[in-house]
């Protein structure tokens, strides 16, 4: 699954993940956005993998506001900018 999301005014964010189980797996996050420090970006993928693909884009933004501390920067995009192209690749994704 492959869903893109461009932040207004900011920069663009990427997911890539596969569905098992009705699970995300094998998640990574990419794009143009700033994040420090850089090893941050593991705890971004981690709060997502295993998630159930049924919940909501706010449920995926809150999961990954939880995993990241308070010392990291995310400069150009959001949890919720990341959320929103989680969803887009699962929209019209058969759930059954």
């Amino acid at each position: 699954m492959h869903g893109e999301y461009k932040t207004p005014g900011g920069k663009l964010v990427v997911v890539d993940f596969t569905v098992e189980d009705r699970h995300l797996r094998d998640v990574m996050v990419s794009g143009d956005f700033f994040l420090y420090p850089g090893e941050a970006l593991e705890s971004i993928t981690a709060s997502l993998d295993g998630l159930d693909i049924g919940l909501s884009q706010d449920e995926y933004a809150e999961r990954i506001r939880l995993h990241l501390g308070p010392d990291v920067s995310l400069i150009g995009t959001s949890p919720e900018g990341i959320a929103i192209a989680v969803r887009r690749a699962l929209d019209g994704f058969s759930q059954e």
